[in-house]
């Protein structure tokens, strides 16, 4: 399950049998939510609050092209 990249101890990653649309998994301790990237989107939370959703949103916002650069190259896709 490749790790994308680490900020403010919050893990972004996707898991290996992953699907279609693309999405990133967020673990930070006990917690964890999962958005998809065009539009980003909630899709779930387990346990972090609204403060640290609005944070996790918009480094997902920022980093959409990343995310899909490396979705893309993990499942080996066209760009």
């Amino acid at each position: 399950m490749p790790t994308i990249f680490r900020v403010f101890g919050y893990i972004f990653k996707f898991y290996s049998n992953e699907h279609e649309p693309i999405h990133i998994h967020v673990i930070k301790g006990g917690s964890k939510a999962k958005y998809t990237i065009n539009p980003v989107e909630l899709i779930e939370n387990e346990g972090f609050n609204p403060a640290e959703l609005k944070m996790i949103e918009s480094i997902v916002e920022d980093n959409q092209e990343v995310i899909a650069e490396h979705w893309n190259k993990y499942f080996n896709k066209a760009q």
